[in-house]
């Protein structure tokens, strides 16, 4: 009953105020000129001074509280000048208690009309927020729905809550079993863990890789982003898991080719190396002969055998990199992956790099990936030749000649001792095997290219020359 007092006195309040400001003080006037004529018109025996109540309130719906004050003292005037006659005392106490009702009937009004103004615009604020919200919710859901990646939801037993159409398919269910109310523990294991972490008010997220199950057993390997976060009915979790298979197949297959192809270059140094001794053995045999005449000694001619044997076996030759592999590559992006991968250490060293702004545009013909593992052998090779030096820098330019691109890799190093024996596996005084420069070159060489050293100026400077598409 209360409410629908208050939705009739608002709809009432609304009416007034839909006439306009102007009519609602033309009605005010017009009740208080009738009132005072029927005060007038019954005489001094009966006062009609409560009916200016009436004009009161109607004039607060469209005056400010000075105004309505006023208003309130016209009315006491006009109330005093046809009420029963008393003493002056009484005059005075009717004028004021009057100008009071009278203007707290006003007042009333206006403190009504005010809180309908604030109501309007909070309701008109409540929905528009309202619709904001829904906005953002649709767009949200959108997402989550559109995502190849699977997102889901799940309460602290594990029990997933909301799942997306991508959950169901990367764990293999099929209508009508669906991810939803399903233990998460049994499809990712390693959620077992977290579940059982102390959820507090404090968020904990990770990302992890790790082995995944499908709802028929298969195994798979998911990239899993996980955190956990409160809500009213307790601790959830929240993840989105990728499949991460292919990448993992793809990633361990060009592993395998570049495993065999630095095989086949180490197999090249070697078997260079052991020719290089087959023909100063042969040579040395044939003095042997010459001095000795040996010729028709058996061990020596079975020594003369074994060392022609060694040699043919030793005759593995470096041969070119397979057209297949061969790309067109953007200097670009072979420089921009270079930096992602050294800049890091180089600034924990408190060490300087800096990189071409010429490169945009530049494309060669070469094995991606087998050049930036050429070029990154040379920043390595940097990096611990500035490693005890005061200045340490690293500095990459590109040149364009006559076709040809030219990638300078300098260094603030020391400078080489003995650069003839840089790209010669296996000698003394290298770090390691010594084959870092040597399958560089051979690397850059399989696809035309060419790697050398540059002589002068401070530090060392390597050159990489590559063909332009």
């Amino acid at each position: 009953m209360k409410v629908q007092n208050e939705a009739k006195a608002t709809s009432v309040v609304a009416q007034f105020l839909a006439a306009g400001q102007l009519a609602i003080l033309a009605g005010t006037l017009i009740s208080m000129l009738a009132i005072a004529v029927a005060d007038w018109a019954v005489g001094n025996g009966v006062s009609l001074g409560v009916l200016y109540i009436f004009p009161m309130m109607l004039g607060g719906l469209a005056l400010r509280p000075v105004a309505v004050l006023t208003l309130a003292l016209v009315c006491s005037v006009l109330r005093t000048a046809f009420d029963t006659p008393g003493s002056a005392a009484e005059v005075d106490l009717r004028f004021a208690f009057a100008t009071v009702a009278y203007f707290c009937a006003g007042l009333f009004v206006t403190a009504l009309v005010r809180n309908r103004k604030l109501i309007v615009q909070h309701l008109a604020d409540l929905q528009q927020e309202q619709e904001l919200r829904q906005g953002a919710e649709q767009q949200l859901k959108l997402m989550v729905e559109s995502s190849s990646a699977a997102i889901l939801t799940t309460d602290r037993e594990g029990r997933v809550l909301a799942a997306n159409d991508s959950a169901n398919t990367m764990f293999g269910l099929e209508p009508p079993k669906m991810l939803i109310g399903q233990d998460i523990r049994s499809y990712l294991p390693v959620l077992a863990d977290a579940l059982k972490l102390e959820m507090g008010s404090q968020v904990f997220k990770t990302a992890v890789q790790c082995q995944a199950l499908r709802d028929n057993g298969e195994l798979f390997l998911a990239q899993t982003w996980f955190s956990t976060y409160a809500a009213a009915q307790g601790p959830r979790l929240a993840a989105i898991v990728g499949d991460s298979s292919e990448e993992m197949k793809d990633r361990e297959e060009q592993n395998l080719r570049e495993l065999l192809e630095y095989n086949r270059i180490t197999a090249a140094a070697l078997s260079h190396e052991v020719r290089n001794a087959c023909a100063a053995l042969k040579i040395l045999a044939g003095h042997l002969d010459e001095k000795r005449h040996l010729a028709g000694d058996g061990d020596y001619q079975a020594l003369v055998t074994l060392v022609n044997g060694l040699e043919s076996v030793a005759a593995i030759s470096l041969k070119a990199r397979a057209e297949g592999t061969l790309d067109h590559m953007s200097i670009e992006t072979l420089l921009n992956n270079l930096r992602i991968i050294v800049d890091a250490e180089w600034r924990d060293m408190g060490g300087t790099t800096y990189w071409p702004s010429n490169a945009e545009g530049v494309t060669v013909f070469a094995d991606p990936h087998g050049l930036l593992q050429a070029m990154l052998n040379l920043a390595q090779n940097s990096l611990r030749a500035v490693r005890e030096c005061e200045r340490k820098e690293l500095r990459i330019v590109v040149h364009n000649i006559d076709g040809r691109v030219l990638i300078r890799v300098t260094d603030s190093g020391v400078g080489m001792s003995a650069p003839d024996q840089l790209f010669r596996p296996f000698h003394p005084g290298m770090d390691g095997t010594g084959l870092g420069l040597y399958i560089s070159r051979a690397m850059i060489r399989s696809f035309g290219g060419e790697l050398r050293y540059e002589p002068g100026g401070d530090g060392t400077c390597f050159v990489v020359e590559l063909q332009m598409v």
